[in-house]
């Protein structure tokens, strides 16, 4: 699909703030409502808007700690990732994972409520994943940046 300036600046406005109206998406980008509404109709039906959500303040809600995880499995066989795959889908405490190039098999990332629930996870879950030969935990102590804004300003 090819985007112009207009589609650009109407996926930034919703990446930031999704509870914007049609009618102040196309005040803040000179189109009247209607092709506004046709715009982010069409946007949404060629998948580049896959959701629109409430981002929630983890600290707000008690969750502290923040862990990178790398990952080796005990083989790297189809079976073996699709396993270990389906496993991590399930568990709400990762946020993200990724297969990796190099040394790691995968890198999550981790959201807990505290130490103990974290190494409780560990302990009982990942560790216990029979398809996991190795973990290495890496603490975030600082949030410098986290954003879901994705930088559009690079496509125009």
């Amino acid at each position: 699909m090819q985007l112009d300036k207009t589609d650009l600046a109407i996926l930034d406005l919703l990446q930031n703030d999704s509870s914007l109206s049609t009618a102040a998406i196309a005040e803040r980008v000179n189109l009247s409502q209607s092709p506004c509404w046709r715009r982010i109709h069409r946007l949404e039906e060629a998948g580049l808007l896959k959701n629109r959500v409430a981002l929630l303040d983890r600290h707000a809600l008690g969750m502290d700690i923040v862990v990178f995880a790398t990952v080796n499995l005990t083989a790297t066989g189809r079976q073996n990732l699709l396993s270990f795959e389906e496993d991590i889908v399930r568990y709400p405490e990762v946020l993200e994972c990724y297969t990796m190039t190099g040394i790691w098999d995968y890198l999550l990332k981790i959201v807990t409520r505290d130490m103990r629930h974290y190494e409780r996870f560990v302990r009982e879950t990942l560790s216990a994943n029979p398809d996991v030969r190795e973990l290495h935990s890496h603490m975030a102590v600082t949030e410098i940046k986290n954003s879901t804004a994705l930088p559009l300003h690079t496509q125009a």
